[in-house]
């Protein structure tokens, strides 16, 4: 072979290698496009099965008129406290030596419930007793003395009359029965004046025994035995009695519900910690004054229960409802199936579904609990009333699945 044909071949083979890289990018370009057709016509078969079906048919939302208890309430938060209660406290100063009572024991009117320290008031009474048996012995002393000066007076007016005796002697006589008069008057300013000073020490003295002024339960105890207590500048509370057979519920209400609210009105609550448990009573106060709170307005109405089994106790919280109006077994329907205008006499209008039209019809209503309203007339139980736009095949908001096409 001659070395000229070498190049030949050189030039043959790059050829040869140029025509298969041609060849191999084709294949590569034809699969690309091929897998490109693929991806778009599996797209487009998925967004024809899942594709959306033509609208459903609307139609609109109604609820079956029933049979059902409505009452118009105002709510509110309430504390318990007794309907009446003493706060017991010391009139004198001086050390709590006995307390012979402790919190929750039941006490009487008149029961002895702590004593204090009597020694100096009982000191003070005996002086004071000393002081009037001492006036008492100067005023008989003095009576003594007059009732002699009287008898002298007489006997000197007698001698002057016989001139046995001077007109001086007389004039002494008298005056001496005059001067033991006025003695005697004030000796007896004196007693009365000391029998003052006497009763107030014994009734100091008494104040040292401190009794129930009623009869209930003690909620509280403030003092303890040895304490020393000082009255010289306000009474110091050593307990509190209350009466537990009646509580007080006292709630606070909004400027915008007091308007709303009655005395007499019917009302009822329950506890927190019995919610099964209902207690009624009527409204008995609203306090003109109200109390702001972080700029509310807050009204406060106070109304009485019976506490005969004691289960009702001071500072519990209770759920209050106010009764403005109540109506057992009536037909109800929801406030948003009425009208928003009124006709006449105040009556109201709703939409009623029959035999697949919607028929316009005047209703009376009653309470309203702002939920649900009474129906007094126009509407018998098992109509059914439009209470808003619907659609009968699908929830609103998503759309119904569409079968795919075989």
């Amino acid at each position: 072979m001659s070395a000229g044909s070498d190049p030949v071949r050189a030039a043959a083979s790059d050829a040869g290698k140029a025509r298969r890289i041609a060849a191999r990018r084709r294949r590569l370009r034809r699969w690309l496009i091929l897998t490109l057709l693929l991806a778009a016509g599996a797209g487009a078969a998925g967004w024809w099965y899942t594709r959306p079906g033509p609208a459903a048919v609307a139609g609109p939302a109604t609820i079956e008129v029933a049979r059902g208890d409505i009452a118009d309430l105002v709510s509110a938060l309430g504390t318990l406290q007794p309907v009446s209660y003493v706060d017991v406290g010391a009139q004198i100063s001086g050390q709590l030596q006995r307390l012979h009572v402790k919190i929750g024991d039941q006490v009487t009117r008149g029961q002895l419930l702590a004593e204090i320290d009597s020694r100096v008031l009982q000191s003070r009474v005996q002086t004071d007793r000393a002081e009037l048996e001492r006036l008492r012995g100067v005023l008989a002393q003095q009576q003594a003395q007059r009732a002699l000066a009287e008898a002298q007076s007489r006997r000197q007016q007698t001698m002057f009359a016989t001139n046995a005796t001077s007109r001086d002697a007389l004039d002494t006589a008298m005056a001496a029965v005059r001067v033991l008069d006025a003695q005697i008057t004030q000796t007896q300013a004196q007693l009365v004046g000391q029998q003052s000073v006497l009763n107030a020490d014994e009734t100091s003295l008494s104040y040292t025994r401190i009794a129930a002024p009623m009869d209930g339960t003690v909620i509280s105890v403030t003092a303890v035995q040895g304490q020393t207590l000082n009255a010289n500048q306000t009474a110091p509370i050593l307990l509190r009695i209350a009466d537990l057979t009646t509580m007080t519920v006292a709630t606070q209400v909004s400027e915008a519900d007091q308007p709303r609210l009655s005395i007499g009105m019917p009302v009822w609550f329950h506890t927190l910690g019995r919610p099964d448990r209902r207690y009624e009573s009527r409204l008995r106060q609203i306090y003109p004054t109200p109390e702001v709170v972080n700029n509310v307005v807050l009204y406060s109405a106070l109304f009485d229960v019976a506490n005969e089994d004691g289960a009702l106790l001071p500072q519990m919280s209770a759920q209050v409802f106010f009764v403005r109006a109540s109506a057992p077994d009536v037909l109800i329907v929801p406030v948003s199936a009425l009208s928003a205008a009124r006709g006449a006499g105040g009556r109201r209008t709703v939409q009623v579904l029959s035999d697949g039209e919607i028929v316009t019809r005047n209703v009376e209503i009653g309470a309203s609990d702002r939920i649900n309203v009474e129906i007094r007339s126009g509407l018998a139980a098992g109509d059914r009333v439009v209470i808003g736009p619907g659609d009968a095949a699908r929830t609103p908001g998503r759309p119904a699945a569409r079968t795919p096409r075989l």
